[in-house]
C-alpha cells in the first residue's frame, strides 16, 4: 500500500502535546478559503511512498520513541485506504514497542460526516481536529485554525491526553517551527490571520524574497 505524501518531519512540537512525528498527506478536495497549505491540495502520485518505507523512516528519525503522531494534509480522509494502512501500521508499532504515543488526525470534514463514512478509521485515532477552516473565525484554542473547529478525543488514551486542553483547560502558546530541508523553508504550526503576510514582509525588509508560498500555490 502506498500513500501520497506532501512531507514528514520530526520533531513536531506545534501540533499536539510533546515531541511528535508529523505526517502531511498530499491531496485535498475541500479547498477551504484562506487555507495556508494550498500546496497540499492537488493529488500527486509522484509523491507516493510505501507505508513500510514511511514507518521505517518514523522509527529511525525518533530513535524508536515518540510522544505522538500528528497526521494532517491535505485531507487524510481523501485517502481512506492509505490512511487505514498507516493507522494499522502505527497501531502495530505502538503495541510491539510498548509505547503510549497518541495519534492525532486533522480533517476538514465535519465529525458527523466522518462518523457516517469512516467509523472504522475513527476507532483507530485517539483525537481528531475536525470541521472546515473558516478564515473569519480566528481561534485562540490550541492546535485549531478557526473557532468552529473541534478537538475531539476518541479513545481512552485520547481523553487522557487531550481532555486537559479542551475549552477552558490548559493554555498552549501559539508557536511556529521553521524547517529548512535544503530545498525549501516551511513552517509547522497554526498561524493567526495575517501572520504569514507579516513574515513575508519581514523577510522582504531584510532582502529575502520568497519565490513561492504554500498559501498562494
Amino acid at each position: 500500500m502506498k500513500l501520497e505524501l506532501n512531507k514528514a518531519h520530526y520533531p513536531v512540537t506545534a501540533l499536539g502535546p510533546g515531541r511528535r512525528i508529523g505526517i502531511w498527506m498530499q491531496g485535498c478536495s475541500i479547498h477551504c478559503p484562506g487555507c495556508v497549505s494550498r500546496d497540499t491540495w492537488k493529488r500527486d502520485r509522484g509523491k507516493s511512498i510505501g507505508i513500510a518505507d514511511l514507518m521505517a523512516w518514523c522509527k529511525r528519525v525518533c530513535a524508536g520513541v515518540t510522544d505522538g503522531v500528528t497526521i494532517s494534509g491535505g485531507e487524510p480522509f481523501d485517502q481512506p485506504q492509505a490512511l487505514a494502512a498507516l493507522l494499522d501500521a502505527l497501531a502495530h508499532w505502538r503495541k510491539d514497542s510498548g509505547q503510549a504515543f497518541d495519534i492525532l488526525c486533522y480533517s476538514g470534514y465535519r465529525l458527523e460526516k466522518l462518523q457516517r463514512r469512516h467509523p472504522r478509521l475513527l476507532e483507530r485515532i485517539d483525537a481528531l481536529v475536525c470541521d472546515p477552516y473558516v478564515e473569519r473565525l480566528p481561534s485562540a484554542q490550541p492546535w485549531r485554525g478557526s473557532d468552529n473547529q473541534r478537538l475531539v478525543p476518541l479513545t481512552p488514551l485520547g481523553r487522557q491526553r487531550y481532555a486537559p486542553y479542551l475549552d477552558g483547560g490548559i493554555e498552549v502558546a501559539r508557536r511556529f517551527q521553521v524547517v529548512a530541508d535544503g530545498k525549501r523553508l516551511w513552517f509547522v504550526g497554526i498561524p493567526q490571520r495575517g501572520d504569514l503576510d507579516r513574515i513575508e514582509q519581514a523577510c522582504a525588509e531584510r532582502g529575502v524574497s520568497l519565490a513561492a508560498t504554500s498559501w498562494r500555490a
